[in-house]
């Protein structure tokens, strides 16, 4: 028997014995995952076929590495419910491909099937959760392992292997479209998060995550998707980092390059991001994914792709999607421009993933798929639910109780359930899902009456769409306005070759590649708010929305307002519970609100230098801040308390720590959850410092009249700069502890770091 086929052996005895064993030709096989998944079958009734086009390119590459997107079905892919694959048909489905490649090649090595998972499985019959935005918003790592674990259990009984998650976007401009795939602004959070994840998808040992995108996409010029990123060394460590440095401690077996450059850099050609600081200094050992067509991206820098496949493998590349680069892999190293040891380094990462995942022993799964677990449209339900955020809530507006006899509910989303699903979404099982309308009318008191009506499109006006709305807002008691953006795909929509839009619609202003100059709110929503108003009846705004938008008329005048991001399949539910009071509300903007897109850099953690913040025509400050959210109970933070003042570098070396506590207490007669949050600002420094830096964070349920102590212990990984020196270290000085219930607290603590 082989080596690599006894389970009894070390991965890396497995690893070698069987690339030892591997022609040039089959090693760029393991390298390169070119095909479109939903191409490598045909579907007759429930009938499922494997295509000719597969079959030639096993035969091409004498194997395959991976095969992305099998199940994936989407107006991009043209899998719908007559032509992809159904939850019951996946596990048939994958054992035919591994079938075919393991019986049709000559060492029989397996395939990893890639999906994409970044608010759930984008494919049929999956479940769909809130956005990464929302997710943030929760500031509960926890629900969020949780919730990965459940998607890993759904794919992985499908036969997927490598789970993409996008996860380490650093959402520093709200004009990109890709906003809801970030956690956020702040890296301390991502991390958090980011860690969760990572834990939550390979808790099993069936999945790889794959996290997405590194590094830096989140800082595009002017909000370009991949556009290139302006910043330097210092910006790259102290941001854009630490999240996936917090996913190689929890494991992570997978990263994907992104498609921007830094410094005149791609991403994909950057040996010093991919292997001097990925796997040389953070010591990740898994494989680094390429982005779709990235890899062609990389002829704009050497036409020849030979010399293309060679910079983009030399910098830590392994394993292409889409591209015509990497099939040159072979005939770079016959004519001596790649060495082949390059390729062995490569092709052993892959290797090692598929011995990990068990793909040699268990190839298959039962094609006999169980129903979805009851618990995974509760864990999306409490997602939804932990996902919004209270903005506003001037003389207790929420929740609706009482008398009143009609509601009505009005504006482009309300009974729109794409637009509160986000990009990379499939087709749903509607009645499995809860729109805003439908949450409502299910949970309304039965003396009431729901009137509704939609009277604009997110961009675009409705023919007496106003006048309709008014007509049922003078009638009613109060009204409730779901307003904001939408990433929601159509059919009819013309894409690139890596699945981003390339054509405008009315109902799809965010999204891949769906960037905008202005972050305000659309003028016809705008035009539809101010007519409600104008009844005089009590104006509730909810926010469907994938970025931050710029809402400063609506923050004057609605009475209340909650943001609730894309919530998923089951936000409806969550929306309609905390307006009626069924939930308290506890979440925190994950990100800064903006007044204005000119405001734009508005993120918190600005740096700490000398310059005026306001402008001539508006203030510099946001919004609403990193942070922020309200709750139907009222909190009171108390008594700050150092146990020490003073610690040594060498006592925070030796694992030592400042330990930090503070009481909240909850004012209100009502039971609520608050998010504690922990900032520090260091007063003493060789290079410039910022503002408030989140460094911990603790997500509490305190009793009404109840107080509660929370206590923070603060470790040498918390005052760590990449200091003047160029290295992480701690230095001596002065920090400012902050503790509140955002960014903007102002109850304070010092504490004092000396040398020795």
């Amino acid at each position: 028997m082989a080596i690599y086929l006894d389970k009894n052996k070390p991965v890396s005895k497995r690893v070698e014995d069987l690339l030892s064993k591997m022609t040039l030709a089959e090693k760029c096989g393991q390298l390169n995952q070119r095909m479109y998944g939903w191409e490598a079958f045909s579907r007759d009734g429930e009938t499922f076929q494997i295509t000719e086009k597969f079959k030639e390119e096993v035969t091409r590459f004498e194997g395959i590495g991976a095969l992305y997107g099998l199940f994936r079905a989407d107006p991009w892919s043209k899998m719908d419910k007559d032509t992809g694959v159904s939850r019951k048909n996946a596990g048939k489905v994958a054992n035919k491909i591994q079938r075919y490649v393991i019986e049709n090649t000559r060492l029989g090595i397996p395939v990893l099937l890639a999906e994409e998972v970044p608010h759930g499985h984008q494919a049929l019959d999956s479940e769909s959760y809130p956005v990464n935005l929302a997710r943030a918003a929760s500031f509960h790592p926890e629900l969020q392992k949780q919730v990965a674990h459940a998607i890993a259990e759904e794919i992985s009984e499908k036969g997927v292997h490598l789970a993409l998650a996008s996860a380490l976007d650093i959402l520093r401009d709200p004009r990109w479209g890709r906003a809801e795939e970030c956690y956020g602004e702040d890296p301390y959070l991502a991390s958090e998060l980011t860690a969760a994840i990572t834990d939550g998808f390979q808790s099993d040992g069936k999945i790889a995550v794959i996290l997405k995108h590194f590094a830096a996409q989140g800082e595009p010029v002017g909000g370009h998707n991949s556009g290139p990123v302006s910043i330097g060394i210092r910006e790259l460590r102290e941001i854009f980092l630490d999240p996936i440095r917090a996913g190689i401690r929890s494991g992570a077996l997978g990263v994907m390059a992104a498609y921007n450059e830094i410094d005149g850099v791609p991403c994909h050609a950057n040996k010093e991001l991919l292997t001097s600081i990925l796997r040389e200094e953070m010591g990740f050992s898994g494989i680094v994914m390429a982005d779709g067509c990235a890899l062609d991206r990389l002829l704009k820098l050497n036409p020849d792709p030979k010399k293309a496949a060679k910079m983009a493998l030399e910098a830590g590349v392994d394993l292409s999607l889409w591209d015509e680069v990497f099939p040159f892999l072979e005939e770079s190293v016959e004519k001596n421009i790649l060495d082949e040891k390059i390729v062995d380094d490569a092709v052993r990462r892959v290797l090692r993933v598929k011995f990990q995942l068990g793909l040699f022993e268990q190839p298959f799964v039962a094609e006999e798929i169980q129903a979805p677990k009851s618990d995974w449209k509760q864990l999306n339900l409490q997602a939804a639910r932990e996902g919004i955020c209270l903005l506003k809530n001037d003389f207790e507006t929420l929740p609706l109780v009482g008398e009143r006899k009609k509601l009505a509910v009005i504006g482009p989303s309300i009974n729109a359930l794409y637009n509160q699903l986000g990009d990379y979404t499939a087709p749903q099982n509607e009645s499995e899902c809860v729109t805003v309308l439908e949450g409502i009318k299910n949970l309304v008191p039965k003396n009431w009456e729901v009137l509704s009506e939609k009277g604009t499109e997110i961009r675009e006006k409705l023919v007496d769409g106003i006048q309709k709305a008014e007509e049922i807002a003078r009638e009613s008691d109060a009204i409730v306005m779901v307003l904001g953006g939408s990433s929601a795909r159509n059919f009819n929509m013309e894409f690139l070759s890596n699945g981003a839009v390339s054509s405008k619609g009315p109902n799809m202003d965010a999204g891949e590649n769906v960037d905008v100059s202005d972050i305000t709110l659309p003028q016809p929503q705008l035009d539809l708010f101010y007519a409600m108003k104008r009844t005089g009846k009590p104006v509730i705004v909810v926010l469907i929305q994938g970025r931050p938008i710029a809402i400063p008329e609506i923050s004057i005048e609605a009475d209340a307002i909650l943001t609730a991001w894309y919530p998923g399949g089951m936000g409806g539910k969550a929306i309609a519970e905390v307006l009626f009071g069924h939930y308290n509300p506890s979440g925190k903007l994950p990100v800064s609100i903006p007044r204005s897109s000119g405001q734009i850099p508005i993120y918190y953690n600005q740096k700490a230098v000398e310059y005026k913040e306001d402008y001539f025509d508006l203030t510099g400050k946001p919004l609403y801040p990193f942070g922020y959210g309200l709750s139907y109970s009222t909190f009171e933070y108390l008594d700050l308390q150092m146990k020490q003042d003073v610690i040594t570098i060498s006592e925070l070396n030796n694992e030592q720590c400042v330990e930090v506590s503070v009481n909240v207490k909850n004012t209100s007669n009502l039971a609520g959850v608050e998010v504690v949050q922990l900032y520090i600002h260091d007063i003493e420094a060789s290079i410039t410092r910022r503002k408030k830096e989140l460094k911990a964070f603790k997500k509490i349920r305190i009793a009404g009249n109840e107080t509660a102590k929370v206590t923070f212990k603060l470790t040498k990984s918390t005052f760590e700069i990449w200091s003047i020196n160029n290295k992480y270290e701690v230095e001596p000085g002065g920090i400012e502890i902050f503790v509140g219930g955002s960014s903007d607290t102002k109850l304070t603590g010092r504490v004092s770091i000396i040398g020795g």
